[in-house]
């Protein structure tokens, strides 16, 4: 069940997958509170595990998606794509792929984005910023 959008919220609720604590927190901290001023504040909902996941998107109210592509067991890219699959007009998603060349698996999992690790701060809040906006045009 997916039913948020950003157009006339406060808050841009954010999907945070990573069983890596460090990656979540290089993921909060360039992409930051509030990333751009013609977007609203970020609220980042954090989870280790895949179930959560799909838990927390069953609950509603998730904007927009960032998945670890090297979580383990289950990988993001994995879930990008059961996401896309099972969700009617799901949220969109960004990777965090192992590398640059890993971009292909990020396009194969049909996620919006990808940013390759080490994360780069400005890279991220970038593709943050260019997915975030592109939510007050996605189809409802």
């Amino acid at each position: 069940m997916y039913d948020s959008i950003v157009t006339g919220h406060d808050t841009l609720r954010v999907l945070l997958y990573s069983d890596d604590r460090d990656v979540r927190m290089a993921v909060k901290t360039a992409i930051g509170e509030r990333p751009h001023p013609d977007l609203p504040a970020v609220e980042f909902v954090e989870v280790a595990t895949e179930p959560v996941v799909h838990r927390r998107l069953d609950e509603g109210g998730i904007d927009l998606v960032i998945l670890d592509g090297e979580s383990v067991p289950a990988g993001g890219m994995g879930i990008a794509r059961q996401i896309k699959d099972e969700i009617f007009h799901a949220p969109p998603v960004i990777v965090i792929t192992a590398r640059e060349q890993d971009a292909w698996l990020a396009t194969w999992s049909r996620a919006e984005a990808a940013v390759p690790q080490p994360i780069d701060p400005l890279r991220m809040a970038d593709v943050f910023c260019e997915v975030a906006r592109g939510l007050a045009t996605a189809p409802r």
